[in-house]
């Protein structure tokens, strides 16, 4: 284990490879047989399994309901759209083929040529398409209305450049879609799952995010408003960690999905979609973790207390005897501890190992501490140790994890705050930028500007943030009147 995180290149010499090494070292991921997937291993989806269970809780609060709709989506669907298909097409993998049969050979197999379908299906990059074609089922008048549904699943979307957990071709996501009879019932509801996207971020993931909306060349396909969180990683970059898109009637046009009014008048649906994916445990590794391996917020972590025993012969015992009514009460209270006293490892690998996966606590007993009525006391996030009593340890434990979901919360958010700068110079912010951070910069509103401010940078209109007040002002690059500050970064 000392000599994985030797090997395990450092933050300073090069972000992105201590990236991908931290994703295979901590047994989160893996590479796959099939180019451009990824195995998230047991202890990667005990993550994502955690993620899930809160936000899935936190989505039946707003009204939402579970429901599961096809993998394969008829080509012709998603024709119906313009300006979704356009933003989808290039990304599509196409089924064409039923069936498989023998070669020649009887050594493999091939594809049967006369089992090519009548129409193609495509693997969805996204559900809108073949989920409106079902709404039209099920909404006839006002009474039907809201209607919101949820469904957890897998998409494809072909990528030539990909990385695990922030862009693969398969990942895992969740995407609602809501129905609503007014536009102003549409608008208000992507606005608030937002907020929820924004309080899972920042009160279970410990990352602060800003809040905004995406500029037109930036909004999801077909959609008229798409708002998002923008989280700051480690090395100033942006990752776009959630977004919920107020997508208007074309959907409903498309699929003609219509409802009666209690005027008796047939009307257009409005509609919504919001969706956050596996990319949320990239954002959690680049936020917090360090040259030792992960730091993960404690109501994530899939282990939260680690209880390793360090004795001779009797004293094992003892000591595993001592720490029974621990384990139970800190699993009464919902914490999840491991008490490790297998004989195959010594204890320095396991300090390692724990350390390398992100065990927000460590307790350790010997047989000095046993004699002493006492345990050392590891925190994850700072590294410091400290000598502690037995007695009252459920309780100290419990204030401690909470302790460091606070501090490690405090500290992204310190560094996210001391790297958003307003700038009024292109010159400055060309030279800048290369650095990384968030910028305040005015815009003028126009395509044109947006696309050479990427061209020359490789930065990008993350959003219009709500956070800041927008003031008319000039715009950096053309000279412009510009009526909104927006926040520009290089982003993943």
């Amino acid at each position: 284990m000392a000599k994985e995180l030797k090997e395990l290149t450092k933050r300073a010499d090069n972000y992105s490879q201590w990236y991908n090494d931290l994703v295979v070292k901590a047994d989160l991921a893996e590479q796959s047989a099939v180019r451009g997937c990824m195995v998230i291993k047991p202890y990667g989806y005990a993550i994502w399994e955690k993620m899930q269970r809160e936000l899935d809780r936190m989505f039946k609060e707003t009204g939402a309901q579970n429901a599961y709709f096809p993998l394969l989506i008829p080509k012709s669907f998603l024709s119906r759209e313009a300006e979704h298909v356009e933003g989808f097409a290039k990304e599509c993998a196409v089924v064409t083929h039923y069936r498989l049969k023998t070669n020649d050979t009887h050594d493999g197999v091939v594809v049967d040529p006369s089992a090519k379908l009548e129409e193609e299906l495509i693997i969805r990059p996204t559900s809108e398409t073949i989920i409106w074609n079902t709404y039209k089922n099920w909404i006839h008048s006002w009474r039907d209305l809201p209607l919101m549904c949820n469904q957890w699943c897998n998409v494809m979307r072909w990528e030539m450049r990909t990385r695990p957990f922030l862009r693969t071709s398969e990942f895992l996501w969740q995407e609602g879609h809501t129905a609503h009879a007014t536009r102003e019932e549409a608008e208000a509801e992507a606005q608030k799952m937002l907020k929820v996207y924004a309080t899972f971020a920042e009160e279970w993931m410990a990352v602060p995010v800003m809040q905004g909306v995406k500029s037109e060349t930036e909004r999801f396909a077909g959609a008229l408003d798409t708002y998002t969180i923008e989280a700051m990683m480690q090395d100033g970059k942006s990752l776009q960690a959630g977004t919920s898109h107020f997508l208007g009637q074309n959907f409903a046009k498309a699929f003609d999905v219509t409802y009666l009014t209690k005027e008796n008048k047939q009307e257009y649906v409005w509609a919504t979609s919001w969706g956050v994916s596996t990319r949320l445990i990239g954002a959690l590794i680049m936020t917090h973790s360090d040259d030792n391996g992960l730091v993960l917020p404690p109501r994530l972590a899939p282990l939260q207390v680690v209880i390793i025993p360090i004795g001779k012969g009797d004293q094992q015992s003892q000591i595993a005897e001592k720490f029974q009514p621990v384990i139970e009460g800190l699993r009464q209270k919902g914490i999840s501890v491991k008490y490790d006293d297998a004989d195959n490892k010594r204890p320095g690998f396991k300090f390692a190992d724990y350390e390398l996966k992100g065990v927000p606590v460590r307790i350790v007993m010997g047989g000095r501490d046993l004699e002493a009525g006492t345990v050392e006391i590891m925190r994850r996030d700072t590294l410091e140790k400290e000598t502690v009593s037995f007695d009252g340890l459920v309780e100290r434990v419990e204030n401690l994890l909470e302790d460091i979901q606070s501090n490690i919360f405090k500290k992204a958010k310190d560094f996210r705050d001391a790297h958003i700068y307003e700038c009024e110079s292109y010159d400055e912010f060309k030279e800048r930028v290369k650095d990384g951070g968030f910028f305040l910069c005015h815009w003028d509103g126009t395509a044109e500007t947006e696309a050479k401010i990427k061209e020359e940078t490789q930065a990008t209109i993350r959003c219009v943030p709500f956070a800041f007040e927008q003031t008319p002002g000039v715009d950096m690059v053309t000279g412009k009147p510009a009526k909104h500050r927006v926040l520009i970064a290089r982003s993943y």
